[in-house]
């Protein structure tokens, strides 16, 4: 039986090492997933990802299993519900900016039948695979993920800088 391989950022912390063997680099098609990571790389700026994945299950109750549906009706009322989660980054900001990327998110679904199709035509359907050996030598961002946050940005997302992006790719 062969030991499995990790990029070195995965360390020892056991939710790390999940995350990589479980999710990290995997393409992902289903809208739904594509949203939630959407919301949780948004709710990671400027702070570590860990945090965020600690966290992962309590933003998955208090933003309705991630579904941008539902998420895109959250009101005044809801978002001071959410100042009060101590389970969730409590940001106003980011939280503001969930509500406004569902709603966006489901602007896009409209006009391109699916986030998915839409997302994906930026590498025509083919994922992108780095060989990057040291911490060190992994860019902040990527032509990519600046071309792809500048569009994001005209078509009404927030929080969705070139390096969060370049994380959500």
């Amino acid at each position: 039986m062969s030991e499995t391989i990790r990029c070195p950022w995965a360390g020892d912390t056991p939710i790390y090492i999940d995350y990589h063997d479980r999710e990290w680099g995997r393409p992902v098609h289903e809208d739904g997933k594509l949203f939630e990571m959407l919301l949780l790389e948004s709710m990671q700026a400027g702070l570590a990802w860990i945090t965020v994945l600690k966290k992962r299950e309590a933003f998955r109750s208090a933003f309705d299993g991630f579904d941008p549906y539902k998420v895109a009706l959250y009101d005044e009322t809801k978002i001071a519900e959410l100042m009060e989660d101590k389970g969730i980054i409590r940001n106003r900001l980011k939280l503001h900016a969930a509500v406004n990327n569902a709603r966006v998110f489901l602007k896009v679904v409209e006009r391109y039948g699916s986030f998915d199709t839409f997302i994906w035509r930026y590498v025509d359907g083919k994922p992108i695979v780095g060989h990057i050996a040291k911490l060190e030598d992994i860019p902040a961002t990527i032509p990519l993920s600046d071309r792809l946050s500048k569009d994001l940005k005209k078509l009404g997302f927030r929080f969705r800088g070139a390096t969060t992006i370049y994380a959500f790719i």
